[in-house]
Formats: C-alpha cells, structure tokens, sequence
C-alpha cells in the first residue's frame, strides 16, 4: 500500500487510517510448508484464528497460546522451567553461543544474578547520555539531509551507534565503522533462517548459510574476545561504558572468556534489532498519526526545552511513553517465542505432554480480539493513565517471569531518548512510497524500506 489516505465510515465521517498489519496463514498448513514459509517469514505460519482464539491446536504436537492465564503459568508458574524450543536454539545458537538467551539450568541462574545489576536503573542515566548523543546526530543528519527518509535503516544506524558507543567506547584498538560493520554481517548472518533448523535435522546436516562461510561470527566474536581481554588489562577506575559494568560484574565472579563472549554477543544482538524496529515503527505511527506527533513533541518540550534529553526528563514524558508501549504492541520486536514441555502440564482443561511444543505467537496476542478493544487500531491512550493495566501474560513485548527480557528498561529508555530527540527536531510525515508489511525471521521488522518524509522544525 503507498500513502495511507484517511478511510470513511458508512456515515461519511473520516475515520482514523489504520496501521498496516502482517499477513498471517488462512488456511491449515502441514509441517513441510511449516518449515519452507517460516524460512522467510515466521508471520506467515501464524494461524488467523490466533488473533481470535485463545487456543488453537495445531499440526502434530504443536499448541498455539494467546490465553495470558495459560502464558502465565508457562512463564511464571509450573512451566516456568521449560526450556526453550530446540529449533529456536538450532536457529540462534551458532550466534549467540550458550549465553543468556539460550542457557538453562543452573548455569542460567548464575548468568541471570551475575548480569542483572549491570542493567539496574543506577546506570540508565549514564548510558542516557550515549543515547542522548546518538539522538542529537541523528537528527542533525536528517534536518541536514533530503525530504524523505528510511526510517527503518536510520533506527538500524542508531542503535549500531549506540552500541558500538556503549559496549566498545574508549577502546583505542577498536574502530567504530570497524564493529559497525562487523556487526552488520553478523546480523545478516543470524537472520537467516535454515529450512534445516526448522525441520529439526541434526547440527552436523550441513545448512545453506554455510556455504557463504562462518566468517561473520567468527569475526565478531574474535573483536569481542580481544576488546574484553584488553579492557580488562587496563583496570579503569570508573566505568565509562557498559562494557566496564561488565567487565566489573565478572571482576567478582570467575566465567570462561567463551561465555563472557557469548554474553556480549547475547546483549549486543538483543539490544541492536529490538530497539530498531521499534523505533522505525514508532516513526511510522507518528507520522500516520499527526495529531499524536504534536502532543508528544510539546510534551518533550515542556521536560527539557532545549537541552538534553535525559533520563530524569523521561519521566515527564507519560505520552511518548504510552506511544513507544502502543507500538510495542502492534509491533513486538520479539513476535514469537516457543517452548518445549519437559514434563506433563495441564493448565484449563488443556494438557501438554512431556515433548510437546508450545508456541506463543505475540504479534497475534497483543492483536487478540477477544483481549483487547479495536486491536488493529492505534490507541496510544490504553496506556495512558489508565486505572486498570492489561492482565498479566496479556501485554509482554519483554516476555515474563524469571526470563523476562533482562534489558527491558535499557531498551525502553534507548527508544524514548532517541524518539524524543528526533522528533523535537524534525516532523515526520508519510510519503508516496509503499508501506512495508512486518516479517519475522530473527526479529520483527519491515519487509523492505519505510520511507517517511521528513522536515525540520522551525524554532
């Protein structure tokens, strides 16, 4: 679809456009066409239904959630310890190694208490001002540039900035356009979905992907061994970045250099794509929603005038808030995620039994008809000052339960920082090219350029 134009009720009154939406499977699907469409596009295996059930049995021993009660206990309660899927770790796990994400167990558990200080609100102020910094030159170089932009690549430059800033500042041995360039084949690499990961064929079945060579991970996780090694050798008093948090957070703990890599390869992959998508599609829904875009710039304003953004001034910002949650919403970076059942588990009269895979498809809860009001309607105000939140497993954009995303709030406090320093400075607008439907491979994200017009704000 090109430039969404405002659509009219049987009355004859304007309506608001409606955001563009995934297309999701209408008809049964066995699990040969399972595995050659999820290759591509994850969305495109969702049953339709999942976005009006709450349960739907699928093909085999596959089961598809949107009942938060159900959600709930597979996170939080009896099913808390279920590991994740097998094709999920054959699909991620040659990038991400046995860190955070895909670690079980006791060696989770070390991991999970060694980490989660790192991300604690005492240091979100500090990488603020990374945020920050990255903001202002991004919207420098969009006032500076032409009247239309790629959001979509602009976010993905950002958050590339904002990592090579706060996992690699300071190091002398490290070029920036060196990690971001690294880090843009790593990401190509990893969002490349094996047909043969899908179909569960064994690790040693060799994969499309590595005919173009393991390189890209290889590469980046050489930089990421030899930063770590040399920053620990220079013992700095004060950390400047996240990388010196991690590095004193291991000073106090003893972890093979592997692991300390995959866990910086765990954080800059989870923190790189997430935060991306979600402020491209932000931009997006601004710019759908002019109305909105000047509210939430006045509000900016009114926190920090001309100065920085910082992390204090976030907090007297409650609409862009309610919009980044809103788009987090329509858009889940993280639209899918599957367990399997380790054990016999009935939750309301519906059993799973030991082996069974359990897929949670978040782009079609968060758009559930029977959970939310107009679910395919932008409505930044259900976040907004309400007196009653979505129930729990209804809204989880982060996931839940002990395996909640361990950088929520890091991520949260990047997209509005970088938000917010945009729009202040320029207006976004929608332009004459087409709007890129979402897809899921590693993450959710447009199929293609999000073209937007852009202008600067006279002040």
């Amino acid at each position: 679809m090109g430039h969404i134009m405002e659509i009219t009720d049987n009355t004859g009154l304007a309506t608001k456009p409606k955001p563009i939406s995934a297309k999701l499977a209408t008809k049964p699907i066995n699990l040969i066409q399972f595995a050659k469409l999820a290759g591509k596009n994850m969305l495109e295996v969702i049953p339709i239904e999942t976005t009006q059930q709450t349960y739907l049995r699928g093909p085999t021993n596959i089961h598809w959630i949107c009942d938060p009660e159900i959600i709930t206990e597979i996170l939080v309660g009896k099913g808390k310890w279920f590991p994740k899927s097998q094709f999920t770790k054959d699909i991620i796990g040659s990038a991400v190694g046995n860190g955070l994400i895909l670690s079980e167990g006791e060696k989770w558990k070390a991991q999970r208490k060694r980490y989660s200080p790192l991300f604690a609100a005492r240091n979100l102020p500090m990488l603020a001002e990374h945020f920050a910094l990255t903001g202002q030159e991004m919207a420098d170089a969009v006032v500076s540039g032409t009247d239309e932009i790629d959001v979509a690549q602009m976010s993905k430059e950002a958050t590339l900035t904002n990592i090579s800033r706060v996992m690699f500042a300071g190091s002398d041995e490290v070029d920036p356009a060196v990690v971001r360039k690294g880090l843009d084949n790593y990401f190509e690499y990893i969002s490349y979905i094996s047909l043969f990961d899908l179909m569960g064929m064994p690790s040693w079945v060799p994969r499309l992907k590595w005919m173009k060579g393991t390189a890209p991970v290889k590469d980046m996780r050489a930089l990421a061994q030899n930063v770590i090694e040399k920053r620990r050798a220079e013992m700095r008093d004060e950390p400047k970045d996240f990388l010196d948090l991690m590095i004193a957070a291991l000073a106090e703990d003893t972890e093979d250099i592997d692991t300390t890599v995959d866990n910086l390869l765990t954080f800059v992959v989870a923190g790189h794509e997430t935060a991306a998508n979600t402020l491209a599609w932000g931009l997006y829904l601004l710019a759908l929603y002019q109305d909105v875009q000047t509210i939430i710039r006045e509000e900016i304003s009114a926190a920090c005038g001309s100065g920085p953004i910082t992390y204090e001034s976030l907090k007297a910002m409650p609409r862009l808030r309610s919009h980044v949650y809103e788009t987090m919403r329509l858009y889940p970076a993280a639209a899918f995620f599957a367990r399997d059942a380790s054990e016999d588990l009935t939750v309301k009269d519906v059993h799973f039994a030991k082996g069974d895979a359990i897929f949670v498809p978040v782009y079609s809860l968060h758009r559930n008809s029977l959970l939310w009001d107009e679910p395919e309607t932008y409505k930044a105000e259900r976040f907004f000052e309400v007196k009653e939140k979505p129930e729990r497993g209804q809204f989880i954009p982060f996931g839940d339960g002990q395996r909640v995303c361990i950088g929520a709030q890091y991520a949260e406090t990047e997209i509005m920082v970088l938000m917010a320093s945009l729009i202040r400075h320029v207006e976004f607008g929608m332009s004459e090219k087409n709007v890129p439907r979402p897809i899921l491979t590693f993450t959710m994200r447009p199929e293609g350029p999000l073209v937007l017009t852009a202008k600067a704000i006279k002040t």
